[in-house]
């Protein structure tokens, strides 16, 4: 399926892109998109390193059983 791009600032950043990567601009419309589905994948898996450990000491911890006071909580919040 053909892709049209009729915005100028995008015309002309893929035709900056293909000049300088001596590429066709439908070439450098697809070098651009997949290397931000790439940067993004790679986001989000160092945010999931990050977080792994907080996860692991979460499940680590022993469940009380309790549960929440709802009307507590309403109060602290000024809920009536």
């Amino acid at each position: 399926m053909p892709l049209t791009i009729r915005d100028e600032e995008v015309d002309r950043l893929a035709e900056t892109l293909a000049s300088d990567a001596g590429v066709s601009k439908a070439e450098a419309v697809r070098m651009a998109l997949a290397n931000e589905i790439q940067r993004r994948e790679q986001s989000l898996s160092a945010f999931r390193a990050r977080i792994k450990p907080m996860q692991d000491a979460l499940a680590a911890a022993p469940r009380t059983g309790l549960k929440a006071d709802k009307a507590f909580f309403d109060e602290l919040n000024g809920e009536p």
